[in-house]
C-alpha cells in the first residue's frame, strides 16, 4: 500500500529520489561517456541537459540545484587560487598580465564589431555581448590538475590571466547596467574604487592572519574543513558586496590561503575530494539544465545569434592564446592548454546575460519588453557555453596528455631517484604521529604513494600481548593518517633487544633511502641523546636522517631558515638532502632561506632559476655567528640544520653546541636536524643514483657543474 501511495510524476518532487539520480549522473555519465572519447565534464553537461526541464523534464532546476552549482563554481576558482605555485605565479606574472590584456582587448574588441555590424545591436548591448566573450571560466581546470600538469608555466599564466579578465569584464557590466540605469557619475566610480580596494585588502591581508591563527589552535580535520569552506563563501560574499562577482572572492580566498594549506596535506585532499565527487558535478549539471535545444527549431534569429556568438566566442580566444604563445615562445601544447582554459564560458557569462537581459530599456509598439540583451541572445549564451565547454575540454586534455607524456619521457629511468626512495618514519610517541606523517609527504616525491614505512619497535626479548597492542594501534593510527594523504603507508613491527639493531635492520631489508624521527614538542635536544645517536643510528645508517621537533603546526610557518655548513656540496648526500628541503618549499609556500657559503649559494642560486620557490640566500660563514639567528628567527618560523658526522668534509666543531642552541633559544619553533648520507657511513649508497660516477664528479670535482644542475633537475622536475 505504501508503494501504491508512492506518486512518481514528473518532474521529480523527492529529494531522496533527486539527489540519488544525480549521484548516480555524477558515477556513470563519464564513464559512458569516456568510451567515446568525451571528457566527463563534458558528458555531465549532457546528461544536465537530458534530465533537465528542457529534456526528458526528470527535474527542474530549481534553488537546490543552484545552491549547489554556485558552490561548485565557487569551488572552481578556490581550487586555482589554492593549487597555484606562488613561486612561478610571481615569475610569471607579467606575462599573466600581457595574456590577460590579450585575451579581453581582443575579444571584447571582435565582440564589440560583431555585435554592431553583423547582429545590429545598440552600442550599450554590443559592448555587454563582448564582455561576455572577454571572460571565461576554469571549467578544463579539473582535467589540467588530474593530469598531473597544473604547475606548467602556460597554467600558471593562463590562472593569472583569468583574474585580469574576468575582472575588467565584470567591471565591464557593472558600467553598462550603470549606465542603462543612468547612476554613472563621479560617486559610483568613487564607491567602486573604494569597495574593490577595501575588499582585496581584507581578503589578501586578513584571511591569512585569520588562517595561522585558526590552524595552530585547531587540529580537527572536520573543522578545519568546515573553517575553509567558510572562508571562501566570506570572501565571496564581500566580493559581492564591493560590486564584483563571488568568483573573484573565492579566488583570492585560494590564494590568501595557498600557503597554508600544502599541496600533500590531508586537508588539501579532503577540498580536492569533496569540490571534484559532489560540487562541481552539480555545477556542471546545472549548466547542462540551461540548455533549450528546442528554441532552434521555432526561431531562426536565435540560430543565427547563437551562430556568431559560437565562432565570435572561440576566434577570439584561439587569437589571444596564438599571440600569447607567439610573443612568449610557448610550445603548440602549451598553446592548447591556455586556449583549452581559458575557451570555455560559463560563469561570468551566465552573470552578464542574466544580468542584461532582466534590464528592459522600454517597449515596442507591440506592448513587449526592449531588454538590453534580448531572449534569442539568452538562448544563443547556452549553445555558446555547451560548444565552449566541450572545445575547452577537448583542447586541454589533449595538451595536457602531450606535456604530461613529454614531460615523462624526458626524464632518465636511470636516475629515477623519486621511484626508489623508501622513507622509514620510527614512531614511539602517539602525540608526533600526524606531524611526522604530515613533513614525511611533504618531503617525498609527488609520485611515490606506497614507499613510506611506519616502524615502531618492541624492547623485548619474547612477546608481549599487551605492549604488542598498543604498538599495533601506534601503527594502525599512522596508517589512517597516511591515508587521508592518498597515500600508502607500511606497517612494521619489530621485537628487538637492542633498538638501534632493530632499526639498521629495517633500513636494510627495505633499501630505505630517507629516516625521520620525532621529539615530543615538550622534549629537549640534550647533548647525550644527539651523540647517542650519531654513535649508534647515524654510525649504522647511512640515510638522509631528519630529527624533526614539532612546536606548531608544519602549514603554518612562515619562513624555514637552513644553516648550511661549509663544503656541503662536497658530500655524496648533498643531492638528496636538497631535493627534501625544496620539497617543503614547494609543497607548503613558505619562504626557504638559505643561509650558507658563497660556494654553496653559487649551486642553489643555479637550481632556483629553473626550478623557483619562494627563497632568499644569505652568506652564513662562520657556524660561531649561529646565535644572530635569535634577532632574526620569530614564532612563526622553522630552523632546518644540516648537520654532518664527526671527520667528514662539512663538519665542524660548532655542531656540538647545537642542541644548547636550540633548548636555550628556540624552544618556540619548529627544527629539523638533516644528517645526509655521507662516504664512509656504514655501505655506500651510490646504487640510489645508480650513477657511482656522478657521485664522484659532485664530491671531488666542482668544476662539472653542468652535469650536476642536470641531474638536479632532473630530480626536481619529479615534484
Amino acid at each position: 500500500m505504501i508503494l501504491l501511495a508512492f506518486e512518481l510524476s514528473l518532474p521529480l518532487k523527492s529529494p531522496v529520489l533527486i539527489f540519488s539520480l544525480i549521484l548516480f549522473i555524477i558515477l556513470f555519465a563519464p564513464i559512458l561517456l569516456n568510451r567515446l572519447r568525451i571528457p566527463h565534464l563534458i558528458g555531465l553537461i549532457i546528461a544536465g541537459a537530458v534530465i533537465g526541464p528542457h529534456g526528458l523534464n526528470l527535474m527542474q532546476r530549481d534553488s537546490s540545484i543552484i545552491l549547489f552549482g554556485t558552490v561548485g563554481l565557487l569551488y572552481i576558482m578556490f581550487l586555482a587560487g589554492l593549487e597555484i605555485d606562488m613561486a612561478d605565479f610571481k615569475k610569471n606574472s607579467a606575462k599573466s598580465i600581457v595574456f590577460g590584456l590579450y585575451t579581453f582587448t581582443i575579444p571584447i574588441t571582435i565582440g564589440t564589431l560583431a555585435g554592431l555590424y553583423i547582429l545590429g545591436f545598440p552600442p550599450a548591448s554590443s559592448v555587454l555581448l563582448a564582455s561576455m566573450f572577454a571572460s571565461h571560466t576554469l571549467i578544463a581546470y579539473p582535467i589540467v590538475s588530474k593530469l598531473g600538469v597544473a604547475k606548467n608555466r602556460a597554467v600558471n599564466v593562463t590562472i593569472g590571466g583569468t583574474v585580469i579578465t574576468d575582472t575588467l569584464a565584470l567591471l565591464v557590466l557593472a558600467i553598462i547596467v550603470g549606465m542603462s540605469v543612468g547612476e554613472i557619475n563621479n560617486a559610483f566610480w568613487l564607491r567602486l574604487g573604494i569597495s574593490v580596494v577595501l575588499f582585496a585588502t581584507a581578503v589578501m591581508v586578513l584571511f591569512p592572519l585569520i588562517g595561522r591563527w585558526f590552524f595552530k589552535r585547531s587540529d580537527d580535520s572536520i573543522s578545519q574543513y568546515i573553517f575553509v569552506l567558510g572562508m571562501v563563501f566570506l570572501a565571496a560574499f564581500l566580493a559581492e558586496a564591493a560590486g564584483v562577482e563571488a568568483i573573484i572572492g573565492a579566488f583570492l580566498a585560494g590564494l590568501a590561503l595557498n600557503r597554508l594549506i600544502p599541496h600533500t596535506s590531508p586537508l588539501m585532499n579532503r577540498i580536492e575530494f569533496v569540490g571534484n565527487a559532489l560540487f562541481i558535478p552539480f555545477f556542471l549539471i546545472g549548466v547542462g539544465m540551461l540548455v533549450n535545444y528546442r528554441v532552434f527549431f521555432k526561431d531562426l534569429e536565435t540560430i543565427k545569434v547563437a551562430v556568431v556568438m559560437t565562432v565570435v566566442a572561440n576566434l577570439a580566444k584561439l587569437l589571444a592564446a596564438w599571440a600569447t604563445q607567439k610573443t612568449f615562445r610557448f610550445s603548440l601544447d602549451e598553446r592548447r592548454l591556455i586556449f583549452g582554459l581559458s575557451n570555455a564560458q560559463a560563469a561570468a557569462t551566465l552573470a552578464a546575460v542574466t544580468v542584461g537581459y532582466n534590464i528592459v530599456l522600454g517597449e515596442n509598439p507591440d506592448g513587449q519588453p526592449i531588454r538590453l540583451l534580448s531572449e534569442s541572445v539568452l538562448n544563443g549564451t547556452i549553445v555558446m557555453i555547451l560548444v565552449t565547454c566541450s572545445i575547452a575540454s577537448f583542447v586541454a586534455q589533449k595538451g595536457a596528455q602531450n606535456i604530461a607524456l613529454a614531460e615523462n619521457t624526458d626524464q632518465d629511468p636511470s636516475n629515477d631517484y623519486g621511484n626508489d626512495e623508501r622513507i622509514l618514519i620510527s614512531l614511539n610517541n602517539p602525540d608526533t604521529i600526524e606531524e611526522l606523517i604530515n613533513l614525511s609527504v611533504t618531503v617525498k616525491s609527488r609520485q611515490n604513494t606506497s614507499h613510506l614505512y611506519a616502524l615502531n619497535i618492541l624492547h623485548n626479548a619474547e612477546p608481549d600481548t599487551y605492549a604488542e597492542k598498543k604498538a599495533r594501534e601506534l601503527l594502525q593510527k599512522a596508517a589512517v593518517a597516511a591515508a587521508a594523504t592518498d597515500s600508502h603507508l607500511h606497517q612494521l613491527l619489530r621485537y628487538d633487544v637492542n633498538i638501534v639493531n632493530g632499526i639498521t635492520s629495517v633500513v636494510k631489508e627495505h633499501k630505505i633511502t630517507d629516516m625521520i624521527m620525532g621529539l615530543h614538542h615538550r622534549s629537549g635536544l640534550s647533548d647525550s641523546f644527539l651523540g647517542t645517536l650519531t654513535e649508534d643510528i647515524l654510525t649504522k645508517c647511512n640515510t638522509t636522517t631528519l630529527i624533526y621537533k614539532c612546536a606548531q603546526p608544519h602549514a603554518t610557518v612562515r619562513r624555514h631558515f637552513v644553516i648550511v655548513p661549509e663544503n656541503a656540496e662536497r658530500e655524496i648526500g648533498f643531492l638528496f638532502w636538497l631535493i627534501r628541503v625544496w620539497n617543503i618549499g614547494r609543497n607548503t609556500g613558505a619562504r626557504i632561506v638559505f643561509m650558507a657559503s658563497s660556494a654553496t649559494l653559487k649551486y642553489l642560486k643555479d637550481i632556483h632559476v629553473k626550478h623557483p620557490i619562494e627563497a632568499e640566500f644569505r652568506e652564513f660563514e662562520e657556524w660561531d655567528e649561529f646565535l644572530a639567528l635569535t634577532r632574526e628567527v620569530k614564532n612563526d618560523d622553522g630552523l632546518i640544520i644540516i648537520m654532518s658526522r664527526k671527520g667528514h668534509r662539512s663538519y665542524n666543531a660548532h655542531m656540538a653546541k647545537v642542541p644548547g642552541y636550540l633548548n636555550k633559544y628556540f624552544q618556540q619553533n619548529n627544527f629539523i636536524l638533516v644528517f645526509p648520507m655521507q662516504a664512509g657511513v656504514a655501505e655506500e649508497r651510490n646504487s640510489t643514483l645508480k650513477n657511482p660516477a656522478l657521485l664522484e664528479s659532485t664530491g671531488e670535482n666542482l668544476d662539472v657543474i653542468d652535469e650536476f644542475t642536470k641531474t638536479i633537475a632532473r630530480l626536481f622536475q619529479r615534484k
